[in-house]
């Protein structure tokens, strides 16, 4: 799925354009029971409800490729006879008037979806007829396939908040009626998943509200499908790596999470220019062994913490290659680089009050040597005179009174 056929489903959402024949749904409580079960010609709605459901399948399409919405494959298992796969293509092709299909659907999301109060899952069926499109993307009167589909949405549903309003049967300002709301959908699917404007059975198009958190078993156990994360996840791993290869050390981890990330912002950069000057495609770039080792070379990490980068990187992204761009988020970068700043400004700003508080003391004899000297000094009394000994090198710099001196 690209972000042109995401748009143009979206777009079907309106009353115009919209096709969707049959809904049907499932209210469960907090207790993972069925509230209520229903089945509608979607046609026949009440128009105020009509556009609400539509808006809550329309959302179902929204986000980002990659972050919200990800494709997924069924395995070769999952689609022979009883697998996942065959299931949902029953599904389709029942126009969502089998419940014995339909309760299996309800039990399964149910028993899997992690979520700790009541929600609703609502089943849209819809076809689809395709027009072709000329090169220039104009449409031509002519049907290019008919793509027909089932969309599932599962929305949480919460209380009102508190609050006070105006109750008209007492004529007075008193505790507001607190109801029970659907909200947006936070998961859901599309099936088949649809891929440069055709029906793709051997994939589903899986979405997720808040890209920090996949529902890794809503995409095993719902879906029969490997776990893959979203972007956010996989930038959330990469970070970890990198701190985690500093050890303890803190300040150490943010500094050099910090150097990768410009590093890897300056090469997706100019990737990007480099493509819209025709010098190279615009295919995306991954993180590959070869980048991560460019990348750490650029930074001089040192050994022990680039080794751990390397291997954990090479195990944790063996089968889920990340995307150079989906890595950094130039807004944490950029506040990043700016934190850092500030606190060498800090810091520089205490070394200089310091220099200027023993330059302006009362102390006949100030000395500054560079750490690598303080070992060598030492005292020794010559002729009952007791003299402070600083052995020099003959690479020694040696500046007296702001004077360069030659010893």
């Amino acid at each position: 799925m690209n972000k042109r056929d995401v748009l143009e489903l979206r777009r079907r959402f309106k009353k115009d354009n919209c096709t969707i024949s049959r809904m049907a749904g499932c209210y469960v409580d907090g207790y993972k029971n069925k509230v209520l079960t229903f089945n509608e010609n979607f046609l026949n709605l009440p128009e105020e409800e009509f556009y609400k459901y539509m808006e809550l399948a329309k959302k179902t399409l929204g986000g980002t490729i990659g972050n919200n919405l990800l494709e997924l494959d069924f395995p070769a298992e999952e689609e022979e006879p009883g697998g996942r796969q065959q299931y949902y293509m029953g599904l389709k092709s029942s126009d969502l008037k089998n419940d014995e299909l339909l309760d299996r659907l309800y039990d399964l999301i149910i028993d899997n979806y992690a979520h700790s109060g009541n929600f609703l899952i609502l089943v849209f069926k819809d076809v689809y007829d395709i027009m072709s499109r000329t090169s220039d993307n104009m449409k031509l009167d002519e049907s290019e396939e008919v793509y027909e589909y089932i969309l599932v949405s599962v929305c949480p549903v919460d209380l009102s908040k508190p609050g006070l309003g105006y109750r008209a049967e007492e004529n007075r300002i008193g505790a507001r009626i607190r109801d029970w709301i659907v909200a947006p959908p936070e998961t859901g699917f599309l099936f088949p998943a649809f891929n440069d404007r055709s029906a793709d059975i051997h994939k589903v198009d899986y979405f997720v509200k808040d890209p920090k958190d996949s529902h890794p078993e809503f995409i095993e156990e719902v879906l029969g499908c490997g776990v893959k994360r979203t972007a956010t996840e996989l930038k959330k791993t990469f970070q970890a790596i990198v701190k985690n290869a500093c050890g303890q050390d803190m300040s150490k981890a943010e500094s050099v999470l910090t150097d990768i990330s410009e590093s890897i912002n300056n090469r997706v950069e100019e990737l990007r220019a480099d493509a819209e000057a025709g010098m190279t495609s615009a295919s995306p770039v991954v993180l590959s062994d070869r980048v991560i080792e460019e990348i750490l070379n650029e930074n001089d990490i040192d050994s022990e913490s680039a080794k751990t980068i390397r291997n954990v990187c090479h195990d944790e992204f063996a089968d889920e290659t990340p995307l150079l761009e989906n890595l950094v988020d130039p807004r944490e970068l950029e506040k990043s680089i700016r934190d850092r700043r500030e606190k060498n400004l800090v810091k520089e700003n205490i070394e200089l009050k310091s220099k200027l508080s023993v330059t302006n003391s009362d102390a006949d004899v100030i000395v500054s040597v560079a750490p690598s000297v303080e070992g060598r000094i030492k005292t020794q009394i010559i002729d009952s005179q007791k003299f402070m000994l600083i052995p020099v090198e003959s690479d020694d710099q040696i500046i007296i009174n702001g004077h360069e001196t030659d010893i």
